[in-house]
């Protein structure tokens, strides 16, 4: 049994990679390990021995990996649960084989994580010299022709995002340190992702836009989209973290879903009722949090069935991001909706206490 808490895509769905490899008899872009309609079918699933990995519009796969295929960058952009990170991963597994290649974009990364930097004790040994440069994700998808992935791109500080700019337009590195450069092989590609609601936000320079094909991935049209999402995603997360087998109903999940989509809109599943909005995003991924968490708790400390009680607590911190004026926002929300609905009594106490 592996240890390992979170296995990388390409490892965690080797054998649906090669059962699709195994099949694939489509054009191939150079330095690809599948064709592009064998990367969509891997990405949304066929309904049989290759489950969907993303939940949406397939039109949205289609353009984004047809990018992928041409020159031009991809742009993942959305608010955030969208599954930006999650869809990115797995394009580079289906591409490349290796969705490794990361630069996390923090608000202190630093110019060398899309560059280079160097090992200090060599250079200072040994001088400027290939051994002793130390190369970035970026720099080592450019030599080995694979998909490198730059997270949260807008966080990044403006000059280190503009160290892309060279790499996407003339698929080049410089090392003038050495009087060199590295040369990107074909199969390169990055794939990067960003969202402009987060606090922090540096916007993209025109020039860097310019380089990148921008498809932005939608909340979930629908509830039922959105339940068969986090169900999925319930399930898959409560198998890898080896929680004791519990009944999740999904009546729990509907739930949790409406209640997210009423607070997320500023109105209610019929349409009836304008509630206010809180501060945080109660995205998707939230909500696949909440009952993760709410599902640990009927399996350990209740009787293996996932109750109000258990996503009650997830549910308030979720919402009450600021304690002042999220709480006024949740307390409203709670005795005007949720406490007129009959069949959500046991669900409105379990709040209104964990509240």
């Amino acid at each position: 049994m592996t240890t390992v808490l979170r296995a990388h895509a390409e490892d965690q769905y080797a054998e649906e990679l090669a059962l699709l490899a195994k099949d694939d008899d489509r054009v191939r872009p150079p330095g690809w390990k599948l064709s592009p309609w064998a990367v969509t079918v891997y990405i949304l699933g066929d309904g049989e021995g290759i489950t969907p990995k993303y939940i949406g519009p397939r039109r949205i796969v289609e353009v984004a990996v047809a990018t992928l295929a041409t020159d031009r960058a991809l742009l993942l952009l959305g608010v955030p649960g969208t599954a930006k990170t999650w869809l990115s991963e797995h394009l580079a597994a289906a591409i490349s084989g290796d969705s490794t290649l990361l630069v996390q974009g923090t608000a202190g990364t630093a110019e060398e994580a899309v560059r280079y930097g160097w090992n200090y004790a060599r250079l200072l040994a040994e001088g400027p010299s290939r051994e002793a440069l130390t190369p970035s994700p970026v720099m080592r998808a450019m030599a080995e022709g694979r998909i490198a992935r730059v997270e949260e791109l807008t966080r990044m500080p403006s000059d280190v995002q503009d160290a892309l700019i060279t790499v996407l337009s003339e698929k080049t590195l410089p090392i003038p340190e050495l009087n060199q450069e590295v040369q990107a092989t074909r199969g390169f590609n990055v794939i990067a992702t960003a969202n402009d609601r987060d606090r922090g936000v540096n916007d993209l320079s025109s020039a860097l836009r310019r380089r990148f094909n921008t498809v932005v991935l939608p909340v979930p049209a629908t509830a039922e989209e959105e339940v068969d999402i986090v169900s999925r995603r319930v399930g898959q997360l409560g198998r890898s973290l080896e929680l004791p087998e519990t009944l999740t109903g999904l009546e729990e999940i509907r739930r949790v879903v409406t209640v997210f989509r009423e607070l997320r809109s500023g109105v209610t599943e019929d349409g009836r009722t304008k509630v206010k909005s809180p501060s945080g995003t109660l995205s998707t991924a939230e909500a696949i949090s909440v009952l993760t968490n709410g599902v640990a708790l009927a399996a350990h400390f209740g009787d293996g069935v996932l109750r109000p009680s258990d996503v009650a607590a997830g549910i308030v911190g979720a919402v009450v991001q600021d304690p002042v004026s999220d709480r006024v926002v949740w307390r409203e929300y709670l005795e005007t909706v949720v406490r007129e609905r009959q069949d959500w009594r046991d669900f409105y106490r379990a709040c209104r206490d964990a509240g």
